[in-house]
């Protein structure tokens, strides 16, 4: 039998918010209010279809020993606003979402969710054969963690209109990668993409 999990990535303030680190540091998403209000018509519908929902989170602990040489010379300005610190406002899911207190989390250090974390451990234990895939950076952590499902034998949905990057360039070369090898079957909640009750 097949089981459906959805995995919302790094929809977090300090991405999607207007406040939020990413934005003050010159880094903003264009389009990331409309994929975070399609994102939670996604979520609503996979709660009310009993989907298990993922979020994940990029966050880097104290003094952020985590955050690693590579990523510090790709946003150098995100130490100096404390950008993703955990426990932060910042490094939260959006509210609009609504992340609650028996909601699923993983917290990763890098653009793949796979790496380092339980997430394909906790993707096997609930029998999750398929996953549906949605938001930031299209492009960056997004793009890597469908390529990485898809290496690990998980089809992948990536619902397009719940994705957001640093340009609408950015976006749309993303999902035409993906689209072109195979690699996401691209949907949209605007098309009429819904979870089955």
């Amino acid at each position: 039998m097949e089981q459906t999990a959805l995995i919302v990535v790094d929809m977090q303030n300090g991405f999607c918010h207007p406040d939020g680190s990413f934005a003050r540091i010159g880094m903003g998403l264009d389009g990331a209010d409309a994929a975070v209000q399609n994102a939670a018509v996604a979520v609503a519908s996979a709660r009310e279809a009993g989907v298990p929902i993922v979020f994940t989170r990029h966050m880097y602990r104290p003094g952020r020993p985590d955050e690693g040489a590579a990523l510090i010379r790709n946003s150098p300005a995100l130490a100096g606003v404390s950008g993703l610190a955990a426990g932060s406002w910042d490094a939260e899911v959006v509210a609009d979402l609504g992340l609650g207190p028996d909601d699923l989390t993983v917290d990763k250090v890098r653009f793949d969710a796979f790496q380092w974390t339980s997430l394909e451990p906790l993707l096997r234990g609930l029998a999750v054969t398929k996953l549906v895939i949605c938001g930031v950076v299209t492009n960056l952590c997004v793009e890597t963690t469908v390529r990485s499902a898809f290496m690990r034998d998980f089809p992948v949905t990536l619902l397009a209109d719940c994705c957001a990057a640093k340009t609408r360039r950015l976006h749309d070369l993303s999902i035409e990668v993906l689209r072109s090898y195979e690699l996401a079957e691209i949907a949209s909640v605007s098309e009429g993409f819904a979870f089955k009750v």
